[in-house]
């Protein structure tokens, strides 16, 4: 059992405190090319699973929706739409240099006067209880030291009927494509990253990372201990994506 002063950062086994540090040093890293990597590393895939998620979102005008952990920003142009100009999104990031990058892309495409930018960590988020009818969070909470702890907060700032989606990496159903995934993750994907970012260490920590983020199974019992309602998943690509749902009711 993981000694609980200390947590993984990828394959390693570091101090509780030292994670959060070690994330934001790689996506400093990356911010930059960020974009770039997503569409390499995923074929652009990663655009049909965002469009899934936030076909689930049930958002509608004059809204409030909060995405966690948003990066560049995706799933938040995607649920200002949803909310319209009556509505609000709170695009937040724990990384500065991810968060500026959000927000310089969704300016640049013309989408600003419903989204507001929040630095915040996801253990603690800085908003009030019952604001959101929407949270959402992709491809962040594998990087979140304490996950029962954001867990908690995102059911915190939900209103009652409101939902947590949840989409992340998970763990392949199709017993084939585990072997072709790993060699992608640990060969294919560092080299991306080292030709592509010149940056293969960083790389290399987000494929430990998916790893070592809890299977569809084990990341629905820890919803529900959170106090979610309703928990459910559903796989996308055999399983190496999965979006979960909660309630919060």
């Amino acid at each position: 059992m993981t000694d609980p002063k200390t947590t993984d950062f990828g394959f390693e086994e570091v101090p509780w405190t030292e994670k959060a540090r070690r994330v934001r040093g790689v996506f400093d890293s990356v911010a930059d090319k960020y974009d770039v990597m997503n569409d390499l590393m995923s074929v652009g895939v990663h655009r049909l699973w965002k469009a899934f998620a936030l076909s689930q979102t049930g958002l509608k005008t004059g809204g409030h929706a909060l995405d966690v952990a948003g990066g560049t920003g995706d799933l938040a142009a995607g649920m200002a739409k949803q909310v319209g100009e009556k509505g609000l999104v709170v695009l937040s990031d724990i990384n500065q240099a991810m968060l500026e990058r959000g927000r310089d892309r969704l300016l640049n495409r013309g989408i600003g006067g419903n989204v507001h930018y929040a630095l915040a960590n996801a253990e603690e988020l800085p908003f009030a209880g019952n604001s959101f009818d929407c949270v959402t969070i992709g491809f962040g909470l594998r990087n979140v030291t304490d996950k029962p702890a954001a867990l908690r907060s995102m059911l915190r700032v939900l209103r009652p009927g409101g939902q947590l989606l949840v989409l992340e990496f998970s763990k392949p159903t199709i017993a084939p494509l585990q072997p072709l995934y790993d060699a992608y993750s640990f060969q294919l994907l560092p080299l991306l990253g080292k030709l592509v970012a010149n940056d293969e260490a960083s790389y290399r920590y987000l494929a430990e990372s998916i790893r070592k983020h809890p299977d569809q199974e084990a990341l629905l019992a820890m919803m529900r201990a959170a106090g979610f309602e309703r928990a459910s998943y559903h796989n996308l690509t055999g399983g190496i994506v999965a979006v979960h749902r909660g309630y919060k009711l």
